[in-house]
């Protein structure tokens, strides 16, 4: 069989500024959904929490022939007290899966931001 792995992680963009940097943390507990249409035209849909490090995992194996086509990923809520507002208003992110069995597709970070931005930025 075939196997896919998509991971990524969800960050909390203190400053706003739309870059991870030392004032920002990783995001545990972030919801992610992933769907992805096989070679055959099956729609799978995928529900993911981000770990203690902010990072999200999916994984599948199938058969090579139904294999992951493309797939889009978007983050869907953070659970997070005070970094809630998600930072990228265009937060679907879309790719061709064209990896061989046993590779993983890595997403940049999806970013969520306070709702009130801390003085020290």
């Amino acid at each position: 069989g075939w196997t896919g792995q998509i991971h990524g992680r969800v960050v909390c963009d203190v400053c706003g500024d739309s870059s991870v940097g030392p004032e920002d943390h990783v995001l545990e507990g972030a919801e992610v959904a992933v769907l992805c249409i096989t070679k055959s035209g099956e729609v799978l849909n995928y529900q993911a929490f981000t770990n203690a490090k902010g990072i999200y995992t999916v994984a599948e194996t199938m058969p090579e022939s139904n294999r992951w086509d493309t797939c889009v990923a978007r983050p869907i809520r953070s659970y997070h007290d005070r970094c809630t507002q998600l930072g990228d208003a265009n937060s679907g992110i879309k790719f061709i899966y064209n990896l061989p069995s046993g590779y993983s597709h890595t997403f940049k970070p999806f970013l969520y931001q306070p709702t009130t931005v801390p003085m020290y930025c």
